[in-house]
C-alpha cells in the first residue's frame, strides 16, 4: 500500500471520527430537551444532514414543535415558526413589496419585506390547515432555495430546511397536501406515544421550571462541512440499483410491480424517492461509523421515505391496506 493511500485512509478515518463526534454532541443536546423519540431524532438528523425537508406526523403533545426548536438551537440556526391557518396568505410566508423610500435623491419605490421563510429552519406548523395556494408558497423555496416576489428572485441562505407538522386525527377544516408538495419532503416522520417511564420523566422535567433550549454545538460553516461530507460519500452501484428497484416496484404500471402493488396502488414513488433513499442511506452509514452505505441502510429508511409517496386506491382503503404494508411487501419481494 502506497504512502499516499495510507495518508488518504487516515484522513478519511479522521473525518469520519470527527463527524461521529459532532453528531453525537447534537444528539445529546436534543435529548437534554426531548425525552425518548430516538428514531424520530435520528430521522430528523438525517434530513438535516442531507439538506432535505421533513414532515412530522403525530397527535398533539408529542414534542414535535419542541424537537424542531431544539434542533435549530443546537445548530445555532435562525429559526422561524409559521402557524398555518385557513386565512394565512402566501405573502405571509414569502414576504411582500410595499411603497417605501428609495435611496438618496430618489423618489418612493417598492421595497421588499422578507417573510418568515427567510430563515435557516422554518417550522410550518399544522401545514394542512392552510389553503392550497398558501401551501404552494413553500414549493419554490423547498425546491430551489429561493423566493420570487414581484418579478424579482431572492435567494435563501444556506442551510435551509423546512419542517412541517400534521395532526393525523383531526381532519375537519384541513386541506390535503398535494402530491407534488408531499414529494418535496424527504421523510414522513411518525411520532409515537412515550413509554410510561418516559412519560413520567416528561412530566417531571416540564413541571419543574421553564424549558431551556440547548446551546449551539456547531456554527454554520461546521454544519455545512458535515453536510458536504455526507454528499461526498461514494455509493456502490448495487445500493443505487436496489433503491431504484424498490421505487420501480411501487409503481403499478411498472413490469417490476408485484400483484399487491397492482391491486392497491394508484401511484408509486418517483425518481425523487430513489434519490432520497440513497441520500438517507449515506447519512445512516456515517451515523453508524461506516464510510459507504449498504442495501440494509436503504431498507432502514424505506418506510419514512416511501410511505407518503405511495398513493393508495379505493380498493386499498376498503380492504384496510396501508402504505406501510405495501412497503413491507416490497422489502420482502425486491431482492
Amino acid at each position: 500500500m502506497s504512502e499516499a493511500t495510507v495518508s488518504a485512509a487516515a484522513e478519511a478515518d479522521e473525518k469520519l471520527g470527527d463527524f461521529t463526534q459532532r453528531v453525537q454532541a447534537i444528539r445529546e443536546s436534543l435529548h437534554q430537551v426531548v425525552v425518548g423519540q430516538d428514531d424520530s431524532i435520528d430521522q430528523l438528523l438525517v434530513c438535516a444532514l442531507t439538506g432535505s425537508h421533513a414532515l412530522l406526523v403525530g397527535v398533539p403533545g408529542l414534542a414535535k414543535t419542541l424537537m424542531v426548536k431544539a434542533l435549530a438551537s443546537a445548530f445555532g440556526w435562525k429559526f422561524s415558526r409559521i402557524q398555518f391557518t385557513p386565512d394565512l396568505m402566501p405573502s405571509d410566508v414569502t414576504g411582500y413589496e410595499l411603497l417605501g423610500r428609495g435611496e438618496e435623491n430618489q423618489g418612493p419605490t417598492m421595497v421588499f419585506r422578507p417573510g418568515p421563510v427567510f430563515s435557516n429552519l422554518v417550522l410550518a406548523d399544522e401545514i394542512n390547515r392552510a389553503a392550497p395556494k398558501t401551501q404552494s408558497a413553500l414549493l419554490e423555496a423547498m425546491a430551489e432555495q429561493q423566493v420570487s416576489v414581484g418579478g424579482q428572485t431572492y435567494p435563501l441562505e444556506s442551510p435551509f430546511l423546512v419542517v412541517a407538522t400534521q395532526n393525523p386525527i383531526e381532519q375537519e377544516g384541513t386541506y390535503p397536501l398535494p402530491e407534488a408538495q408531499l414529494d418535496r419532503f424527504m421523510m414522513e416522520i411518525r411520532f409515537g406515544y412515550p413509554t410510561p417511564e418516559q412519560e413520567e420523566e416528561i412530566v417531571l422535567k416540564t413541571t419543574s421550571g421553564p424549558m431551556v433550549m440547548p446551546a449551539a454545538a456547531l456554527n454554520r460553516d461546521e454544519f455545512l462541512e458535515l453536510r458536504d461530507l455526507v454528499l461526498a460519500v461514494p455509493v456502490p452501484k448495487n445500493v443505487a440499483s436496489y433503491a431504484v428497484r424498490l421505487c420501480g416496484g411501487s409503481r403499478p404500471e411498472d413490469d417490476r410491480a408485484q400483484a399487491m402493488v397492482r391491486d392497491y396502488v394508484s401511484w408509486g414513488a418517483g425518481p425523487r424517492g430513489s434519490q432520497n433513499l440513497v441520500l438517507a442511506a449515506k447519512a445512516c452509514a456515517l451515523l453508524d461509523g461506516r464510510t459507504a452505505p449498504t442495501e440494509e441502510d436503504v431498507r432502514r429508511v424505506a418506510g419514512p421515505i416511501l410511505r407518503h409517496r405511495i398513493i393508495l386506491n379505493h380498493r386499498a382503503i376498503g380492504d384496510s391496506v396501508t402504505a406501510l404494508q405495501i412497503i413491507e411487501g416490497l422489502l420482502k419481494d425486491v431482492g
